[in-house]
């Protein structure tokens, strides 16, 4: 393969005919510092077990143990804030502080969950997080100022702090202490703090792209309408006078054509629901060109059930119709390829159809969201990109003449890519 050259923009021209989809980096630095930071959690856990899980000294021994406990809390503060997450999360996070409670509430002061004892103290913790919510400073009330008439209450300082995310107070953490509220414990709840909303930024990105996604989707199924729509049910109809079963059989596919590709559920489909798809979609689409037409199908049946973005295949097909047969006087043939790989699926897109200049290739994506041409390709792209990362975009080869071979590749597991 030809040296490749990225661009800070939409594809790059590579010599030899080969065009690779290149995307530029989108701002996902705060997702790469926190897999960086679970990278360096990960290598110290491993290479703690396996020292046979003994420990050289208590300072590992503590390292194991506040790595182990924050691992823990991650999963349900990746999910947002929310009384569900907080109440999950709040007993690993005190069991870092090592107070006798503590507590979440959201951006009005009202308690979203409480762990621990000492939930008299709630109006306390209610009038301090008011006031860091207003001021973005943390609260402190010293045993001098608390008074409390429960038999037994031990609380002796209350710390609280807040919760932020991309500049904005979303809520805060309390911190209830049988001591006083001294500087390590101020400083300690910070910290944790500031990592509870380090995973809530994650959280918020997280749903940023789950809606850029269903944007992305939505704007596809806008480009199939005016492309497809029309011409498959010209076809029926020129069909309903000279062969109504012939019409009704296609109207049926059209049918489940749009059931598909309109559905509102999930990203995320499976290679087999989307070779089906495309079944349909060929059917119309021969009923029009008749024999100029062919499709070709190889598919290794153990990829059938591999994971990838919803009308991710679909818009390759059509791409290869409209603009690689459909400009060729007799037609020609669509090969669909789906290769075991190892830890991946490689599917392969070609045709033999009229090809076209690479760098007019690149021009087209480059304007594809003002000229509408090529508009699938690139939203697959980005698609493929944001579900498994920048090293899974579509690589495209053409050339005038040459027809066009697109390629994608697929992992068989990705975290949090399932249907």
């Amino acid at each position: 393969m030809s040296d490749r050259r990225q661009a800070a923009g939409r594809p790059s021209t590579v010599p030899a005919g080969e065009v690779e989809i290149v995307e530029a980096l989108s701002p996902v630095v705060l997702v790469l510092g926190g897999l960086l930071v679970l990278s360096v959690a990960a290598t110290v856990f491993y290479a703690l077990r396996n020292r046979r899980n003994t420990f050289a000294n208590p300072l590992e021994k503590a390292t194991f143990g506040t790595l182990h406990t924050v691992a823990l809390a991650a999963p349900a503060l990746r999910e947002g804030l929310s009384p569900q997450s907080a109440r999950f999360a709040l007993p690993y996070l005190r069991t870092l502080l090592e107070t006798c409670a503590l507590a979440m509430t959201d951006n009005r002061g009202a308690t979203l969950a409480w762990d621990g004892d000492s939930d008299q103290h709630q109006p306390d913790v209610r009038i301090l997080a008011e006031k860091v919510i207003a001021t973005g400073r943390q609260e402190v009330m010293s045993h001098t100022s608390i008074s409390c008439d429960h038999p037994g209450c031990e609380v002796r300082g209350v710390v609280v702090v807040p919760l932020e995310t991309d500049g904005n107070i979303i809520g805060t953490l309390a911190a209830l202490t049988t001591s006083t509220a001294g500087p390590v414990l101020l400083r300690a709840t910070a910290e944790v703090a500031r990592y509870v909303s380090s995973q809530l930024e994650l959280a918020e990105l997280d749903e940023s792209r789950r809606r850029l996604d269903r944007a992305e989707v939505r704007a596809l199924r806008a480009q199939i309408s005016p492309h497809f729509i029309y011409n498959a049910l010209t076809t029926i109809a020129s069909f309903i006078r000279t062969d109504p079963v012939r019409a009704r059989e296609l109207l049926l596919s059209f049918a489940d054509f749009t059931r598909y590709s309109f559905r509102t559920a999930g990203e995320y489909t499976t290679l087999k629901e989307e070779l089906t798809n495309i079944e349909r979609y060929i059917e119309l689409e021969k009923a029009r060109f008749s024999d100029r037409l062919n499709i070709k199908l190889q598919i290794a049946p153990e990829v059938l059930g591999v994971v990838l973005p919803f009308l991710a295949l679909q818009p390759l097909v059509e791409n290869a119709v409209r603009h690689g047969l459909a400009g060729k006087p007799s037609g020609g043939t669509i090969t669909l390829t789906a290769e075991n790989a190892g830890s991946e699926c490689v599917i392969i897109v070609e045709d033999n159809g009229v090809g076209m200049d690479p760098a007019r290739l690149t021009e087209d994506l480059d304007d594809a969201h003002l000229s509408g041409a090529h508009v699938g390709l690139g939203n697959v792209d980005d698609r493929m990109r944001s579900a498994f990362g920048d090293d899974f975009g579509l690589v495209v080869e053409t050339n005038i003449g040459e027809g066009m071979k697109i390629t994608l590749r697929v992992p068989k597991f990705r975290a949090n890519v399932r249907v």
